[in-house]
């Protein structure tokens, strides 16, 4: 591979190699540096830290079962309650801290107007953890 050539008859086409000597070279260095560093990340420092222990606080909150018949009764916790009862209980119970969670079971055939009045008089009254309570076993 004759770089340069006096011959001017031939015309050479240029030369479409890559030149990886400067690679090679930059490679090399790096080894030399990973070579002379490995050693010295082996050696660690001892340090006493202080043990620690500890347990997850875990405090279940109170939960209100409510009831919601196919006639609109009103049910807490067992208890039978007008809808009028609704606003002093609920502000009551989410003054509580661990505010507790609203549980609705509702009637199959239980009015949506009752079950909506219930979750937006307990929105009102502050409290935020509202569920629905189903019967997963029951076929429609």
């Amino acid at each position: 591979m004759a770089i340069g050539s006096f011959n001017g008859r031939n015309h050479q086409t240029p030369m479409a190699d890559m030149n990886v000597v400067p690679l090679v070279d930059v490679m090399l260095v790096l080894l030399v540096i990973f070579i002379v560093t490995a050693p010295l990340l082996t050696h660690s420092v001892k340090i006493d830290l202080p043990k620690a222990s500890s347990s997850a606080n875990i405090t279940r909150a109170e939960h209100i079962e409510f009831g919601i018949r196919e006639g609109g009764e009103l049910h807490w916790n067992g208890d039978r309650l007008t809808p009028a009862d609704l606003g002093p209980r609920f502000a009551a119970a989410a003054k509580l801290q661990p505010q507790p969670e609203l549980h609705i079971r509702a009637d199959r055939n239980a009015r949506y107007e009752s079950v909506a009045l219930v979750m937006s008089a307990a929105a009102r009254a502050g409290l935020t953890r509202i569920g629905f309570v189903t019967d997963p076993t029951a076929a429609p």
